[in-house]
């Protein structure tokens, strides 16, 4: 079996085991791969992956905390990663789900500054989140809720 080649920031670069471990969808594999380092763009979908994926699980308490601790950790690296994916995707940010998942996950947490202050960082980087109010409605449901919750 020969080698798999992918193409990242204008050139062919043999796959590394991060590329390899998040487009499997095995989230043990896809774990494993965290601490390796790899390029801006396959670090970009590793961490998206896993969020999406335990997203999906989170009542689980175990794929809950994992969602939570992933998600944080792409959203305060997506600064250093943006620019590399930005040139990757022909100048455009793609969709970047972590942020929705985020924001919900931490609204069902109760953690609602910390979901609107995720909010605000999608709104910064010109994100929507795929509804017709975006990001700034989900900004005013997330206060609502906070307000009856007090």
């Amino acid at each position: 079996m020969g080698e798999t080649y992918i193409y990242r920031m204008g050139r062919h670069i043999k796959a590394d085991k991060v590329f390899e471990a998040w487009s499997s969808g095995d989230l043990n594999r896809m774990l494993k791969a965290v601490s390796i380092k790899t390029n801006p763009v396959d670090r970009h979908f590793l961490l998206q992956t896993i969020v999406e994926v335990t997203y999906e699980r989170r009542k689980e308490s175990e794929m809950h905390r994992i969602c939570r601790e992933i998600a944080e950790k792409h959203i305060s690296e997506f600064a250093a990663l943006a620019p590399a994916l930005k040139q990757d995707m022909g100048g455009d940010l793609p969709r970047v789900s972590t942020f929705q998942h985020f924001t919900t996950l931490l609204t069902e947490d109760g953690d609602y500054d910390y979901a609107i202050e995720v909010c605000n960082t999608a709104i910064n980087y010109g994100f929507d989140d795929g509804t017709q109010s975006g990001f700034e409605g989900r900004i005013e449901k997330i206060k609502k809720k906070k307000v009856s919750q007090e």
